[in-house]
């Protein structure tokens, strides 16, 4: 696996990370055995970083990470994020005592001591910026976390929480369909030397090697109310995918190898991380790292996927409180 940087002061971490959402079964049932597997596939193939957070299953997800780490003496760099509240009803709480106190149980959970990296999920709009990250860099100082992120947040608010301390890394949803980034937050993690990392590269599945099927969804799936992934918003997503399903196969590629192999040629400050909950589906685009798009495939993906081309939004309405818009 290649290498790239966490940020300008991190450390040298594989190009593709893991998102452990799915371990807490946002997406389908999954057990503990599975998820272990995932993470044997994920070590073996190279990658070394592994994005969780205190709320995918209430903990559940770190807890399967900590569980992996102590049977198998492996481990990796870790991002955990804190910072909302799930309620009822969910709010936000980017106080020094809230996350002081939900980085310990995380790090219980993890049997760790210390994160290379911990977020904030989503910013209280209560408290400045400026005092949230006087809150982590004492955590830095305390040798609680090694850097900082920020969580689907914008320009102004990255460029006003790096003049107070350095960003490690902002994340937030990039992928063929899903283009906001591009609309100066890319551009400026790249100027001020931060990683982006993008999650749900692979748009929730909608660029797996076989297309969801929301009939099949159980209630507690997330997509189960993403507009995205409802009628007639689906069909006409599914169609307009169809034909970059053609265009990846006939060069011999997974789809979803040739959509992250997209979102890594993007920028060398990107370390995306696909969500899986299963080692067979980690294996369908483990080595998209390896793929040089050419000029050539660079274009018919713009004209086969031109920026907009999705139907119906990205979240809900409800699922829409807390990320920051700003275009």
């Amino acid at each position: 696996m290649k290498k790239r940087k966490l940020g300008a002061q991190g450390p040298e971490v594989s190009a593709i990370g893991l998102g452990c959402m799915s371990f807490a079964g946002f997406f389908g049932a999954t057990d503990e055995a599975a998820s272990l597997r995932c993470l044997d596939a994920a070590h073996e193939a190279g990658i070394d970083v592994l994005d969780t957070s205190n709320i995918y299953g209430m903990g559940l997800s770190e807890s399967v990470i900590g569980t992996w780490r102590k049977r198998t003496s492996k481990d990796a760099v870790i991002a955990t994020k804190g910072g909302i509240v799930p309620g009822p009803p969910r709010h936000f709480d980017n106080s020094e005592a809230h996350l002081r106190a939900e980085l310990e149980g995380s790090l219980k959970r993890l049997g760790r001591d210390h994160v290379e990296l911990y977020y904030i999920h989503r910013r209280d709009q209560s408290i400045p910026i400026e005092d949230v990250v006087g809150t982590l860099s004492r955590l830095i100082e305390d040798g609680k976390i090694g850097g900082y992120g920020l969580s689907e947040v914008a320009p102004s608010t990255l460029r006003r929480a790096h003049a107070v301390h350095p960003c490690t890394a902002v994340q937030n949803e990039y992928s063929l369909w899903s283009r906001l980034p591009e609309l100066g937050l890319i551009d400026a993690c790249a100027a001020l030397g931060v990683a982006f990392v993008p999650f749900s590269p692979l748009a929730r599945g909608m660029f797996g090697d076989v297309a969801p099927d929301p009939s099949t969804f159980a209630d507690k799936d997330f997509r189960k109310s993403n507009p995205r992934f409802t009628e007639p918003n689906f069909g006409y997503n599914a169609a307009a995918i169809a034909p970059f399903r053609d265009f990846a196969r006939e060069r011999g590629w997974s789809v979803s190898t040739a959509a992250l192999a997209w979102v890594l040629s993007r920028g060398d400050h990107l370390i995306p991380i696909p969500g899986t909950r299963t080692a067979e589906h980690l294996a369908e685009w483990a080595r998209a790292d390896e793929i040089v798009l050419s000029d050539d495939d660079m274009a018919e993906i713009a004209r086969l996927l031109p920026a907009g081309f999705a139907h119906g939004d990205r979240y809900s309405d409800a699922q829409a409180v807390g990320p920051e818009r700003y275009s």
